[in-house]
C-alpha cells in the first residue's frame, strides 16, 4: 500500500498536467488573460483542496479520477481569491508561492480579470464534466454557495470590516470558517458528490472540513509568527495587526486547539470505510511547516 507521501506525490504529478492543460497554446486574442490566469494556477502549492476531493471520491469507492473537475473548479476559485487577496485594496502582498504576485507581474487591471476569468470559468468545467448530470448540479450547487456572500466571499468581507478592532472569539470564528473552512468544505464535499457518497458520508465530509479547516487556519496563524519565509513562499509576520487566532489566544492554546480541532476531524471519519489516508493527512496538517 503506498504511503500518503507517495499517494499525494502521485497525485500532484497528475494534477499538475491538468493544470496545465488548461489554458495551454491559447491563440486568442485576449491571449495574455490566459497567460496571467495560468501564472497563478500553475505557481505550485501543496493542492489540498483538489486532494481532499479524490480521497473523498476514494473514500466512497469512487474513482478519484472522476473527481477530476471538481478538483480543477475548486483549485480555480482558490487560485482567483489568492490572486485577489494579495491585491493592494486588500492585504498588498509582493510574493506568493515564493514567486511575485500576480498584479506584480501583470498590473492591478489584468490581475483583477485574471481572478474573475478563474472564478467564471471554474463552473463551465464543471458544467461541461463527464459527470453524471445530478452530480455536476450538485457539484455546481455545493461550490457556489461555499465560494460566494455565505462562504469565502463573505469571510472575506468580515476580515475587512475587523481590521480596525479587536474582535470576539465568535467574530474570529466567523471570519475563518467563512474566508478559508468554506472552500475545504466544498473540496470534501464535492468528492462525496463525485464518489457516489450517501447523505450520511456527506454530512459526515462536512464536519470533518470544518474541523480541518479551523485546525489549518489556527496553524496559518501559528506559522505567520513562528514559521520560516524560505519554506512558506512569503512573508511572515504579515497578519500582526489582525484578529488572529494566536492574537486572541497565544501561542501555546493555539497548538493545543490545533489538537483538538485535528482529533474531532479525524473522529468524524466514521462513516467511511476506508479513510485512513483521511486521518493521517488531518495529523500531518496539524504539524506543517509550510
Amino acid at each position: 500500500m503506498k504511503t500518503l507521501n507517495e499517494v499525494w506525490r502521485d497525485h500532484n504529478a497528475q494534477f499538475e498536467r491538468a493544470l496545465a492543460a488548461l489554458y495551454a497554446d491559447q491563440d486568442e486574442p485576449q491571449r495574455r488573460l490566459f497567460e496571467s490566469m495560468s501564472y497563478s494556477l500553475n505557481a505550485g502549492g501543496k493542492r489540498l483542496r483538489p486532494f481532499l476531493a479524490a480521497q473523498f471520491c476514494a473514500a466512497c469507492g469512487g474513482d478519484p479520477d472522476t473527481a477530476r473537475p471538481a478538483q480543477l473548479a475548486i483549485e480555480m476559485i482558490h487560485t482567483y481569491s489568492l490572486i485577489h487577496d494579495d491585491l493592494p485594496a486588500m492585504d498588498n502582498d509582493d510574493y506568493r508561492r515564493g514567486k511575485p504576485t500576480n498584479h506584480r507581474v501583470y498590473g492591478e487591471a489584468l490581475a483583477i480579470l485574471a481572478g474573475d476569468g478563474l472564478l467564471t470559468d471554474a463552473f463551465r468545467v464543471l458544467s461541461e464534466s463527464a459527470l453524471p448530470a445530478d452530480r455536476a448540479l450538485a457539484c455546481v450547487r455545493i461550490l457556489s454557495a461555499n465560494a460566494g456572500p455565505w462562504g469565502m466571499a463573505g469571510g472575506q468581507v468580515l476580515d475587512m470590516e475587523a481590521e480596525e478592532r479587536e474582535c470576539t472569539e465568535t467574530e474570529v470564528r466567523a471570519i475563518q470558517s467563512r474566508k478559508t473552512g468554506c472552500l475545504i468544505r466544498a473540496a470534501c464535499q464535492m468528492g462525496v458528490v463525485c464518489g457516489g457518497g450517501s447523505e450520511e458520508q456527506l454530512e459526515a465530509a462536512g464536519v470533518y472540513a470544518v474541523h480541518l479547516g479551523l485546525a489549518f487556519q489556527i496553524r496559518d496563524d501559528v506559522l505567520d509568527v513562528v514559521g520560516d519565509a524560505g519554506k512558506l513562499g512569503k512573508s511572515v509576520g504579515t497578519d500582526a495587526e489582525k484578529n488572529t487566532f494566536v492574537k486572541l489566544y497565544g501561542l501555546d492554546r493555539c497548538r493545543r486547539m490545533i489538537e483538538d480541532e485535528t482529533a474531532l476531524a479525524v473522529a468524524a471519519l466514521e462513516p467511511f470505510q476506508n479513510a485512513a489516508l483521511l486521518a493521517e493527512l488531518a495529523d500531518r496538517l496539524a504539524e506543517r511547516e509550510y
